[in-house]
């Protein structure tokens, strides 16, 4: 996979929410993870529970530089999270790929802010529906293995370099009698458009 130029387009996020606020006590005040610059203006789509209630965001890029940022939006179908820089980040948008187009046993690389050592490359396990009682219901969630360790709002990148969804969860699922094993729940990039 010839991706590693790609890598500088994905960001560390890390927000400050009130200790009174609604999700404070299940999701803590300081809560960081990934995101990735998805428009040159420094629009960057990370994962809603990073942002949710957020009176502060950072991104820092992955050459140590800080950029403070707010949250534009999320949704709550899809867990999409939508963060503006707020003063020029400089990082080339990573091209959208098609989530449609992988299958299982593809290989992808899922990756966090911090460049190389924070990426793993993983393979497709499945596409299959993903129900959140907490939050959200995917038709068809991307499963990958192994797991990336710091999987919220981390890079899933095809072989061409395209941003093909965007971390979640990190799952264990045991066959029966089984130890189990970790995969991350990736949030498929098709899901963007329509929203």
């Amino acid at each position: 996979m010839t991706i590693a130029p790609f890598l500088r387009s994905i960001v560390s996020v890390r927000s400050s929410v009130p200790d009174d606020a609604f999700t404070a006590e299940a999701l803590g005040t300081v809560r960081e993870g990934s995101g990735v610059v998805i428009r040159d203006d420094g629009l960057v789509l990370t994962i809603r529970y990073l942002i949710t209630e957020a009176e502060e965001i950072w991104l820092t890029r992955h050459d140590g530089r800080v950029v403070p940022a707010h949250a534009l939006a999320y949704d709550q179908e899809t867990g999409f999270g939508l963060v503006q820089a707020l003063a020029r980040i400089d990082i080339p948008a990573l091209p959208l790929g098609r989530s449609s187009d992988v299958a299982p046993g593809d290989r992808l690389v899922v990756a966090g802010g911090g460049g190389r050592q924070h990426a793993v490359v993983a393979s497709v396990t499945a596409k299959r529906e993903f129900a959140g009682y907490w939050e959200y219901v995917l038709d068809e969630a991307i499963f990958t293995a192994p797991a990336h360790p710091f999987w919220g709002g981390a890079a899933a990148i095809n072989d061409r370099g395209e941003l093909v969804g965007i971390g979640s969860l990190q799952l264990e699922q045991a066959a029966e009698g089984e130890a189990g094993e970790r995969l991350n729940m990736i949030v498929p990039i098709d899901l963007l458009r329509p929203i």
